[in-house]
Formats: structure tokens, C-alpha cells, sequence
């Protein structure tokens, strides 16, 4: 990793009021070394959006569990985009269907899409790995 700390906004969009994998994974974040900012529940989808341009994150992490991730993380996506944040890494983690994280990869709504099971050093390693 570089001198400068990796910014990380973990954020909880849409209506699910379950927020206890985004405080793990947030905490697992931290303590490999990165900077996280912590959005709380019930985001909408221009608050997570500005907030990643108020905080000049380097990397957002969506946690969906609700189903609503094929419309909440393209949405999001877009208004990263308008915000001239192309370079922001968007990592998706949640109950999200294989089908559903394939289309979300190959549509260019998410570079990952992590799901329940997956161990926390397969996070922070990738998120690692993306800014060697």
C-alpha cells in the first residue's frame, strides 16, 4: 500500500435496516489499514453518491440485502460517474444471486461483488490488490 491511506465509504442504501455485516466488513477495513467512513442506514442513492465526493473516497462498498441491488447499485454507479468519479473502485457485498453479480461486473456497475461467506482478508485483499 501507499504512505496514503486507502479512503473507503461503507455504505447502506435502499430500505434494509441490517447493518451488521457493513459494521464488520467496515471494521475488518479498518483494521487492515484503511480509512473507512461509515454511512449508517437508509442511504439513498444521491446521499451515497455525495457523499463520496465530500469525503474524496477512494473506494465505495455497498451492503444490499434487501434485493434492490440491480437498481440501487447502477444508480449509484451513474451518479459517480456524473460526479467525475470514474476512478472510484465500487465493491458490492450483500445476498446478491451469481446471475445478478455477473450482470452488475459486466455491465460496469461493480468491480466486485462480495457475498455472505466470503472471508473478510478476500476483502481487504482485493481492495489491496486494486491500488498496488
Amino acid at each position: 500500500m501507499s504512505s496514503k491511506k486507502i479512503r473507503i465509504l461503507v455504505a447502506k442504501p435502499g430500505l434494509d435496516g441490517h447493518d451488521r455485516g457493513a459494521r464488520v466488513v467496515a471494521r475488518a477495513l479498518r483494521d487492515a489499514g484503511f480509512e473507512v467512513i461509515y454511512t449508517g442506514l437508509h442511504q439513498t442513492p444521491e446521499q451515497v453518491a455525495e457523499t463520496a465526493l465530500q469525503e474524496d473516497v477512494d473506494v465505495v462498498g455497498l451492503s444490499i440485502l434487501s434485493g434492490a441491488h440491480m437498481t440501487l447499485v447502477p444508480r449509484i454507479k451513474k451518479m459517480l460517474l456524473e460526479n467525475g468519479m470514474s476512478d472510484v473502485l465500487l465493491v458490492v457485498g450483500g445476498i446478491i444471486p451469481e446471475d445478478d453479480a455477473e450482470e452488475l461486473i459486466e455491465g460496469g456497475s461493480a468491480d466486485r461483488v462480495f457475498t455472505p461467506g466470503d472471508p473478510l482478508d478476500k476483502i481487504t485483499g482485493y481492495i489491496s490488490s486494486r491500488f498496488e
